[in-house]
Order: structure tokens, then C-alpha cells, then sequence
């Protein structure tokens, strides 16, 4: 069977991954139980998600369901990852996956495409892959990072995380993963698609009527240079820069 072929996405796409399987070791056989994606694009959180549970058709090791609280009744009448891997590979075919420990989940789903398609199915060959784990020991090294550590240090609200789960777990990582390369996503400069004018705008008038005019105070060429090196950095990072596209569009 062949794998269905996409164009791919001429926006910049990033899809936040996540799985929960059987145990620990695809090569002992075992299999993937839920998948959860979570769609970031030009750095906003989109809302186009993927969420799947999965039957496996074995049984669920005890210090898996453990961390996860999944059960071998509850995926009783799930579908098999055979029923679901073209609508799959659909979504994320283009993207670049953001993985925490990537090798993992990339290893069962490479072994679950596998199964369904050809012993040759590399999902490095659809999709870019970035490891957050490997990200954060360059970013921080000698420090813990595993999820809930990284949620500590960028004061991420993960309270709801008592046991593990794919989507959640997905939903945790984006803001970790956002705060990381720049902390964009709490910024308000969303546009308007008919008008192109930033939505944050009105406000600003409404709350600037009948006020006295302020001196408008021009950087110094050192500060200017400072700036921009700082947004080079950003845009090296995580590949787009949110401030330096409204610039552009300013400039015009």
C-alpha cells in the first residue's frame, strides 16, 4: 500500500506531538494508544488539532497504565492506527513536528506507518522534527528537563497534569515550546484578515482621545542596531520573528 502525498503547506506550520503507548520499547512489539497534535502556525495556537485513542491489540503493560490511566477496556471499540494512518499522515505531512524526546514517539510511529505501509517509512522523510528535550540540555545544560521541570522554570501551568496524556501533554508543550524561543504567544498583534490592521488598534485610540500630545523621542543608531540584532536572534531560533513581519508590513 502507498502512502498518501500532500502538497505542503506554503505557511509556516508546526504541529506540538505527543504520544502514549504500551510500554516503553516499540522493539519488545509494543504500540501506540493515543496520539495528540496540537497545530501552532505563524506562532499562534490555530485550534486545528488531532486527537486520537487507538486500539492496540495487546495488553497494556501495568507501569504504563500507571502514568497514563488508560485502560485496556477503554480502548476496547477505538480504532487501529491501520484505520486512521492516511488522515494521520494527511495532518502532518509538511510540518515541522515539535517533540519533547522526539526519538521516542518517532520510533512508534515510524514502526505503526511501517506496519501499514512498507518496511522503509521514515517520518523524517515527511515532516521536519524538532527535539525540545535535545533544545532545552543545549539551552540549559546540567538542569532537569522533562516537561514539568521546563513548565517550572517558563512558569507554565501544567496543575491540570495528573496523570500523563497525549493531547494535554501536546497543549503543555506548545506554551513551553512558544515561551522558549521568544515568548511571542502572549503577545496581542493579531490582524484583521479584510482589513490588515492590528485588532489591538481601536484600543489604543479609544483610550489616546483627548489626550495631550507626547514628543515622539527617535532611537539612537545603538539602539536601533541592538534591537535588530535581538530580533535576528529570535527569527534564528524559531524561525519567524512576529515583530519584524508588522515592521515590514509598516514599511510597506
Amino acid at each position: 500500500m502507498r502512502y498518501p502525498r500532500i502538497s505542503h503547506n506554503p505557511d509556516m506550520r508546526q504541529i506540538v506531538l505527543d504520544t502514549e503507548t504500551t510500554g516503553l520499547e516499540v522493539g519488545h512489539g509494543h504500540r501506540i494508544i493515543e496520539i495528540g497534535c496540537v497545530e501552532i502556525m505563524n506562532r499562534r495556537l490555530s485550534g486545528n488539532n488531532y486527537h486520537q485513542y487507538l486500539q492496540p491489540d495487546r495488553e497494556i503493560d501495568e507501569g504504563a497504565a500507571e502514568v497514563h490511566g488508560i485502560s485496556n477496556q477503554f480502548l476496547a471499540d477505538k480504532p487501529r492506527f491501520a484505520d486512521i494512518a492516511s488522515d494521520l499522515l494527511t495532518y502532518l505531512e509538511g510540518a515541522e513536528l515539535i517533540i519533547h524526546n522526539a526519538p521516542f514517539d518517532v520510533g512508534f510511529l515510524n514502526e505503526e506507518f511501517r506496519m501499514v505501509y512498507d518496511s522503509q517509512f521514515e517520518l523524517a522523510d515527511k515532516c521536519q522534527i524538532l527535539d525540545t528535550l535535545a533544545m532545552a540540555r543545549r539551552m540549559h545544560p546540567g538542569a532537569r528537563n522533562g516537561l514539568d521541570a521546563l513548565c517550572k522554570r517558563y512558569d507554565i501551568d501544567n496543575s491540570s497534569r495528573d496523570l500523563h496524556g497525549a493531547l494535554l501533554d501536546s497543549e503543555i508543550l506548545a506554551d513551553v515550546y512558544l515561551a522558549m524561543t521568544g515568548g511571542q504567544s502572549s503577545l496581542s498583534l493579531d490582524t484583521d484578515e479584510d482589513t490588515g490592521q492590528i485588532q489591538q488598534q481601536a484600543v489604543v485610540d479609544r483610550l489616546s482621545t483627548n489626550r495631550a500630545s507626547l514628543p515622539v523621542i527617535p532611537p539612537r543608531a545603538a539602539e536601533t542596531e541592538a534591537h535588530d540584532r535581538y530580533l535576528d536572534m529570535i527569527e534564528k531560533q524559531s524561525g519567524y520573528c512576529v515583530w519584524r513581519r508588522h515592521e515590514n508590513e509598516n514599511l510597506n
